[in-house]
């Protein structure tokens, strides 16, 4: 199988993008893709129509701990991130440990900010980082009703005694 996307690091993501800033257009979203779902690959599609540049920032396995609990993630980021660089829709996979992806987005200074929308404008995380240089922050409307925690809670359902 070819990989289509690219997983680096943010030092050697940079060197990659830096040359295509002010040609291309830089799309940037984040998330902790856990077990990957419809939900997610549509969302990526659409963010990918934003512009020419697709990078996904991916939570660290200790950081989606953090944000989930500490049953969280169920695939390991070097999978998850696999899974990701091989959809179509993406470009480059971006780890991160931090909570937020912050200190990410004022390093690649995306054209575009995404999130789901689920998420209100204003409390997007580097929303004023992209403003300050004319970048948009949009929002992309959910299609399918699924997420990886409800899939968590109907197979704990489906499949152990007690749904515990």
């Amino acid at each position: 199988m070819v990989q289509t996307g690219k997983v680096l690091p943010l030092g050697e993501l940079l060197k990659e993008i830096e040359p295509l800033r002010g040609k291309k257009r830089i799309v940037f979203t984040n998330g902790c893709f856990d077990i990957l779902h419809a939900g997610h690959v549509h969302y990526l599609n659409e963010c990918k129509k934003l512009g020419d540049i697709l990078v996904v920032g991916i939570n660290s396995d200790e950081s989606v701990r953090r944000l989930k609990g500490s049953k969280r993630p169920i695939v390991p980021l070097e999978m998850r991130a696999y899974v990701l660089a091989n959809l179509k829709a993406v470009d480059y996979v971006v780890p991160f440990e931090e909570d937020t992806p912050y200190n990410l987005i004022r390093a690649i200074k995306p054209d575009v900010l995404v999130k789901g929308g689920d998420w209100d404008i204003d409390r997007i995380v580097g929303k004023d980082i992209v403003e300050s240089y004319g970048g948009k922050v949009l929002t992309i409307p959910f299609r399918f009703d699924i997420s990886t925690s409800n899939l968590i809670e109907e197979i704990k359902k489906r499949y152990c005694p007690g749904g515990e």
